[in-house]
């Protein structure tokens, strides 16, 4: 199943946003810090409300803890950059794949761009500049998801 990597995020709704999103969804999330909030449990738990307790969470100190925990054979780094190539839809995503969103301020350094085995973009309307993380991270991983048949059993209740 594709995971989920945020970059240093800069807020927290966003990222609780993201976290409820990867909880709903069965997604692992990974969080590359440093982040400009405190991501302990406890204000993981405010901005992520009840389903912090249903989500994965992997925290990494830093990028290139990140990197090295990638390189053991974790699957390929698939970049949401305003400066991507391929659209989100016509990119071929695999199970192992890892989408990274980066900080709602300022993106990725160049070094994260260098890593990275794919950049991908979701096309918008000419002199926009970028979508919310966390509606991007939907995007992407609604698309990775249904091209790797891996969204979770559909459960509905009274059914």
């Amino acid at each position: 199943m594709p995971r989920l990597a945020i970059f240093q995020p800069d807020i927290p709704q966003n990222t609780g946003t993201m976290l409820r999103l990867a909880a709903c969804l069965g997604v692992p999330v990974e969080i590359i810090e440093p982040a400009a909030f405190d991501v302990s449990d406890r204000n993981l738990r405010r901005s992520g409300m009840d389903y912090l307790n249903h989500v994965t969470i992997t925290r990494h100190i830093s990028w290139r803890a990140f990197e090295e925990w990638r390189r053991e054979g974790r699957g390929r780094l698939v970049l949401a950059t305003t400066k991507g190539a391929v659209p989100y839809t016509d990119f071929q995503y695999e199970p192992e794949d890892i989408i990274l969103v980066g900080r709602e301020s300022a993106g990725v350094p160049n070094e994260v761009h260098a890593a990275a085995n794919a950049r991908i973009i979701i096309p918008m309307q000419a002199g926009m500049r970028s979508l919310n993380v966390a509606v991007t991270a939907a995007m992407i991983l609604g698309e990775a998801l249904r091209q790797t048949e891996s969204f979770p059993n559909i459960g509905i209740s009274g059914q």
